[in-house]
Parts: structure tokens; C-alpha cells; sequence
């Protein structure tokens, strides 16, 4: 398998994996817009030349979208390999460089934010574990901070408390998100339309800069659902899932 390094000259034109589609989509513009500012703070998405999910998106831990204390380590983003694409080793070649590079950078290791089972839209622990990593801290409901560390007696990194405990004062629905995940930009105004329809109270929070999703109270920031305070998913809504959560919240 080739890889690709996407970069500015060639962000334009290349595919970025979780949203293969042209740059009119609006998926895809919003995520190639936050990818391109995130790259000056030293993000790489490094990409199979295949078009389907196979990818490993890293940047130093101090520009991480989330609310951690990991200085000196190197973050991962996402990291995903699904498909036909699964069972090749494209998982230990992207992992490995993303090692490589951060290595080459004189970092500490390298975090990632997982679960205690393995969930949708975040990276398998029983994988992590296989390579190395080693629960660093956990905030509730599901979330663990796993890390690789480079030399034994490293700083161990943290979750913010900020994070540790999901709670926010407001009742309703209250969807946070970023446009690090492509899938919010198609769907957030599609969920605010349909709660408008049903009557369903719903207020969206767009974290839209690092200050913010490093300060936000859960550990998941590209997308994170509340009600009546209480959090209840990091699951991208669409109106079937959405209802679903109407009906078990509401009724």
C-alpha cells in the first residue's frame, strides 16, 4: 500500500477519506477548511492512495481538539481503517509512522482517545493494548486516555476535569460540536430543522477554536450530546437517531 501526506498544495484535490465526495459538499469543505488551519499547528493526515477509510490524522498533543494534559506527546486525532481495507496491515503502517514521525520530533509518545469497548468513532482499545498503550486515565461515561510512552517513568497524561465528569447546566437537548468530524456540517442543520419541526428543544454549541474544545466539559469534542444535563452520546445524529433519542429521553 502507498500512503499520502495531505498538505496545503494538495489538500484542493485530494479525497480525505471518512467524506469521499467533491469539494462542493459541504462535508467536505468544512473539513478540508478545519484541516487546512489545524496544519499550521503541525496536524498530518497521512491517507491511503485507495479511496476508502483508511487514514491516521495526528498533531502535537498542546493543538489537540480536546481537553487534555499531555505536553510533549503527539495526539491521534482519528485513526481508522474499515472496509475491505481491514486485515492488511494498513493499520500497523499508518500507526507506525505516526510513531516515527513523533519520535523524529523528540515527543514523549503518543495519546489517543479511546473507550473501555470498543465504540463507534473511537479507535478500538484491544488494538491500542495489542500495541502497547496503556490506560493513562479515564472520564466517565466510557472514555480512556490511552498513551505509548517513548522511555519508561514518562509524564503520564491526563484527561482536564473539566472533562472527567459530563454535566452542563442547561435542560434539553444540547448538541456540541467542531468541524473536525465532517459529518456535522451536513447533518447538525438538518437535526436543528427537524427539532424545530417536533417541537423538541435543542441548542447547538459550535466549538470553533482549540481554546474552546481544550476547556469543554466531555472528552469527545468532535460531536457530544446532552440532555437535561446529563451526556448522552458522542454518536453523529441523523433524524432516525435523533427520534430515537426523543422517544428514550422524552417519553
Amino acid at each position: 500500500m502507498n500512503y499520502i501526506k495531505i498538505t496545503h498544495d494538495n489538500l484542493e484535490y485530494e479525497h480525505i477519506c471518512c467524506a469521499i465526495s467533491n469539494n462542493k459538499d459541504i462535508q467536505v469543505s468544512s473539513k478540508k477548511a478545519w484541516l487546512s488551519e489545524r496544519m499550521k499547528e503541525g496536524l498530518v493526515f497521512l491517507k491511503s492512495v485507495e479511496r476508502g477509510k483508511c487514514f491516521i490524522e495526528y498533531i502535537p498533543a498542546e493543538n489537540a481538539w480536546c481537553p487534555i494534559d499531555a505536553n510533549g506527546y503527539m495526539h491521534i486525532n482519528c485513526f481508522w481503517v474499515s472496509g475491505s481495507l481491514k486485515g492488511h496491515g494498513y493499520a500497523n503502517d499508518l500507526l507506525n509512522a505516526c510513531i516515527a514521525d513523533a519520535k523524529a520530533q523528540g515527543k514523549r509518545g503518543i495519546t489517543v482517545i479511546s473507550s473501555q469497548k470498543k465504540m463507534p468513532f473511537l479507535s478500538d482499545p484491544k488494538y491500542l493494548a495489542y500495541k502497547g498503550f496503556k490506560v493513562a486515565d479515564t472520564a466517565n461515561p466510557f472514555y480512556t486516555l490511552m498513551y505509548l510512552p517513548f522511555v519508561d517513568k514518562e509524564i503520564v497524561p491526563k484527561f482536564k476535569e473539566c472533562a472527567k465528569y459530563p454535566h452542563i447546566g442547561k435542560q434539553g437537548f444540547v448538541i456540541y460540536y467542531t468541524y473536525g468530524c465532517p459529518f456535522t456540517a451536513k447533518y447538525v442543520p438538518i437535526i436543528k430543522d427537524y427539532a424545530k419541526e417536533k417541537g423538541v428543544p435543542l441548542e447547538c454549541v459550535f466549538i470553533d477554536s482549540k481554546e474552546k474544545a481544550q476547556n469543554a466539559p466531555m472528552a469527545w469534542t468532535n460531536y457530544a450530546v446532552f440532555y437535561n444535563g446529563d451526556y448522552i452520546s458522542n454518536e453523529s445524529l441523523n433524524e432516525k437517531k435523533f427520534a430515537e433519542l426523543i422517544l428514550r429521553f422524552t417519553k
